[in-house]
């Protein structure tokens, strides 16, 4: 992969509030239109947030009955059980437990705060708004969804915000994507010094959710990006990054 000369990047501002069922396609490529962006030999950052919401994963935290559990937790760290019902209902494992914050491996396999599980911005004040069930099929679907409508050679990139271990402060990361090989593979070639790089592989999508995460944060009512300056190539799902718990040195 070569390195681009310069990267675009332009937030698709004025998209409405998404609700269950919205054509999320259709409204993307008009708010590209008011952008005059053809959507075309680029990328395309969409948050979780959307694509949640038009795919219906809400969960109405009044009709969630909380366990011993979820209330034990809610009690000794002041929040709100119903919320903490649902994290654990989306968790595969809990990782880690602090004050008032639960680390979790989700279904898909994320390691992540609260299993993704988040209410800002959220339809009503007793909304909880889940991660999509299959984040990388939520991209493919979305790109067949552009591509109908006139956009060509585009990669999407489903996004969210996560924290890290060992650094404070909050980064956007890719969950899902299709139409882009989430990793460069960089094996094989040679530095500025001609010695093989054996190691370097540059997590392509993360570095693109992060660039477009600059423009997302959340109160700024913008919930996609364009990448203009990186064409598309290779193909790979999200899910194949993630590292096998054998090899992690970290659990």
């Amino acid at each position: 992969m070569k390195a681009p000369k310069r990267l675009t990047l332009v937030p698709l501002a004025g998209v409405p509030r998404i609700a269950h069922g919205d054509d999320l396609p259709q409204l993307l490529s008009e708010a590209a239109a008011r952008e005059k962006i053809a959507l075309e030999d680029g990328v395309l950052v969409v948050c979780q947030k959307i694509i949640s919401l038009a795919e219906g994963q809400t969960v109405d935290l009044s009709e969630v009955e909380p366990s011993a559990r979820a209330i034990d937790f809610a009690e000794k760290y002041d929040k709100d059980a119903r919320q903490v019902e649902v994290v654990l209902q989306q968790s595969k494992r809990i990782v880690r437990e602090g004050p008032g914050i639960l680390i979790c491996e989700t279904q898909h396999g994320f390691v992540c705060a609260n299993a993704g599980v988040d209410r800002s911005n959220a339809p009503g004040p007793d909304i909880a708004i889940l991660l999509p069930v299959d984040p990388d099929a939520s991209a493919a679907r979305l790109r067949d969804g552009l591509e109908a409508r006139g956009a060509r050679n585009l990669a999407v990139i489903v996004s969210d915000t996560f924290g890290r271990p060992w650094r404070e402060g909050l980064v956007d990361i890719a969950i899902g994507s299709a139409g882009i090989a989430p990793t460069a593979d960089l094996r094989g070639e040679l530095d500025l010094s001609g010695r093989p790089l054996e190691v370097t592989t540059p997590a392509t999508a993360d570095q693109l959710a992060a660039a477009a995460g600059i423009l997302m944060v959340k109160n700024a009512g913008v919930p996609a990006v364009w990448i203009d300056g990186i064409r598309p190539s290779g193909d790979g799902r999200i899910h194949e990054t993630l590292r096998d718990s054998a090899q992690d040195l970290f659990r």
